[in-house]
Parts: C-alpha cells; structure tokens; sequence
C-alpha cells in the first residue's frame, strides 16, 4: 500500500471505526452461539454430527483467509472491508436455513469463509492504525471483539429463552449488524495499493518466524477452547456443582478475557509485548494449578478466571508480531493464523480424549502446561515491541481471531 499521510484525527477516528467494526464481528460470533441447540434440532442432527458439521468454520476460515489480501489489493482496505464484512453478517443467515447435516456443512463452510476473510480485512487496518499511532491497540481491539460477542450472546440468549425462531432472529440480527458494520467503515484508513506493489500470493508455506509465534499462539488458543468448552463440565462433573454456578465459571472466564483484553494495551505500552505475555504465562499457569488442585467450586472459579486473565492478551499480541515480522509478512500472518485455528479446533476434543481416557483432572493438567509454555517462548513476540517502528502492507498484515 501507498503510504499516504494521515492526520492525527483520521487515525483517531479510523482507530474507533476498526474497534466498531470488531465489535460488531464478534456479535455475528455471539448471536449465532446462543442458537447452535436449536441449529441442531431444525437439522435433526446428534451430538457428533453437531460436532463435524461445526468443523467446517474452521476449514471454510483457513481456506479462505488467503484471499483477503489480494481482494484489499485489487479494491483498497476500505471497500474491501465494506463487503467482507458484510458478507460475513449476512452470512449469519445460513446455517439457521440448513435443513440437514450436508446443507450444514456447506452453510457452516461460507460461514467459516467469510468470517476469516472479514477477520483478516479488519485486523489489516488495525494493525496499520497501531503502526501509525506508534502505540499498541491491538489488545483493545481484540476486548472490543470479546464485548460485542458478550452483546450479541445476550441478545441471542433472551430469543431463545422467548422461544423466538433463529432464522426470524438472524435476519434481524444480520440486517442490524450489516447495517451498523457499513456505517462504521466510512472512517476505516483508505489504502490503496502503490503502482510497483505486487499482490500478496494466494498461498504460501509459512517462514520459521510464524512456527515460532503461532506456537505461543497456540498454548494461548488452546487454553482458551479447553476452558470455554470444558469449565461448566469440570464444575458439574468433577466437583458436583449446580448447573447455574458451573455456568457461571464460564462467565467469569469470558469477562475477565474481555476486560483484560481492553486494558491490555495500556500494560503493553508500559511493560512490552514480552514481559506482558510472560506474566500473563504466569498467571495463566498457576489458574490451571488452581484448578488441577481444587476441591470446591470457588476454587476452580478463581482459577478459571485467572486463566482467562493471563491468556487474554496473548493471541491478539501474535497478530500484532506477525503483521510487524520479516519481509513478507503475509506469509507470516497465514502461518499463525492457521497454527491458532489448528489449535481451536482441536482443543475441545483432545480435552476430551484425555478426560476419555483418564480423568477431566489430567486433562487440565495439559492445559496448565502449556499455559506455562507461554511465560517460557514468551520472548519470541519481540517483534511486537517494535512494531511503531516497522512498515507493514495492510493487506499482508491480516490476522484472524481463531474464535468460530
């Protein structure tokens, strides 16, 4: 992209417009996880074929993700957030219409598809809005995302408990949300792409620098799935807990990632990227110790939570490092963005593979060691700390959130 000057209140307003257009992503994310029960029963679908339909977000992201960059370089970053972002709110659409498992999997396909593209459109500018201010905000963009999927999730919620039919509530939702995502991207940055700037390839195998930063964001994804899919169970199950209070460690751990995640930049900008992300391995670690060890409800909560704490920031500082790393930072981007899907996707059932095998016990046991893996390669996200100082192609320089 050309680099064109920008005054100070552009970049103000385009940093509260990326931050509108992330709240607004994640919403699409809550409304439809509050409906996936009766998604389920309009398909007549059991708990496995649930399960291998909802696979395919993941696959539908990491095929698609590439493409982003070339349509932000064929069109500019503004309109090419304009549809994407559209796309993926109107999206919200389709997997309430899906009659059985195949047209569930294709719905969950697009789905899936644009999600990562609009996912990719938005973290472009915002990396790009953090070069320019000098400043990290990616942490805040990141708790704007977690605030609307909470709003979003509320707002599902209170349909479903009306009984209210999901494809009268995703149209609704999908019409307001496209609406409100359109409105937002009249202040994003519009870059266009200079005369000599090649397009961003298709798809390319990952340099070494995005193994190393995807594994960090790996532990993190890892431990976010684990306790999202797991918490409620581990409470009910291994320490007999209510029903209402097993679903409320999982509340707990959501808004402490959400409020961590939008102060997180301010402890950024004051310790680095490196020695954030170690404490917060710390952190993280010892909630999973306080979980492995409790022997009453409270116990656990308070580990979840602290989980939920050290991780939050962790993958949202991955983007920021592969946007700013290396020559060819879409390669980069595309190698963690992958790696941390990867990790998403397979976190709920390996917990439950291990808990098959042993106890839901070991399986925490796995999670608390990676969660201490992040203060161990913590140091890898170098890169983030100098991100004010590095030039990044917007269009390369896109990272998804590995949320479904």
């Amino acid at each position: 992209m050309g680099d064109v000057g920008h005054t100070r209140d552009e970049v103000r307003r385009a940093r509260y417009a990326v931050a509108a257009v992330f709240a607004v992503h994640g919403a699409v994310t809550g409304s439809f996880a509050t409906r996936v029960p009766w998604i389920q029963d309009h398909a007549s679908l059991s708990a496995g074929q649930l399960g291998f339909a909802l696979a395919f977000t993941a696959f539908g992201a990491s095929c698609a993700m590439p493409l982003a960059g070339r349509i932000s370089h064929r069109f500019g970053s503004r309109t090419a957030l304009r549809g994407l972002i559209a796309l993926w709110t109107l999206a919200l659409v389709l997997p309430s219409l899906a009659p059985n498992l195949y047209t569930l999997c294709l719905a969950m396909f697009a789905y899936g598809a644009t999600a990562g593209m609009a996912d990719v459109a938005m973290n472009a500018l915002g990396v790009e809005v953090e070069r320019l201010l000098g400043k990290s905000i990616m942490s805040g963009l990141h708790g704007m995302w977690s605030a609307g999927a909470l709003t979003g999730s509320a707002a599902g919620t209170l349909a479903a408990h009306l009984g209210a039919d999901a494809r009268v509530h995703f149209a609704l939702a999908a019409a307001v949300l496209t609406l409100l995502g359109l409105l937002a991207c009249n202040w994003v940055l519009d870059l266009q792409p200079a005369a000599d700037e090649e397009p961003p390839p298709r798809f390319a195998l990952p340099p070494r620098s995005a193994l190393l930063i995807g594994a960090v964001g790996f532990c993190a994804v890892f431990a976010e799935g684990a306790s999202l899919d797991w918490s409620a169970v581990f409470l009910r199950d291994r320490l007999d807990s209510s029903a209402g209070l097993a679903a409320a460690s999982t509340t707990g751990f959501m808004l402490t990632m959400a409020v961590a995640r939008i102060a997180g930049d301010a402890v950024v900008n004051r310790f680095g990227a490196v020695r954030t992300v170690r404490a917060g391995g710390v952190l993280a670690g010892l909630g999973g110790l306080l979980v492995v060890v409790a022997g009453y409800p409270a116990v656990a909560m308070a580990g979840f939570a602290l989980m939920g704490l050290g991780i939050a920031v962790v993958v949202p500082l991955c983007f920021a490092a592969a946007g700013h790393s290396g020559p060819n930072p879409s390669q980069a981007i595309a190698g963690v963005a992958t790696i941390t899907y990867t990790s998403g996707l397979i976190a709920p059932s390996l917990i439950g593979g291990v808990a098959q095998a042993t106890s839901l016990t070991v399986s925490f046991c796995v999670v608390t060691a990676l969660a201490c893996g992040l203060a161990l390669f913590a140091g890898v996200l170098h890169t983030a700390e100098r991100g004010g100082r590095t030039r990044v192609s917007p269009q390369a320089a896109a990272v998804p959130d590995p949320r479904p």
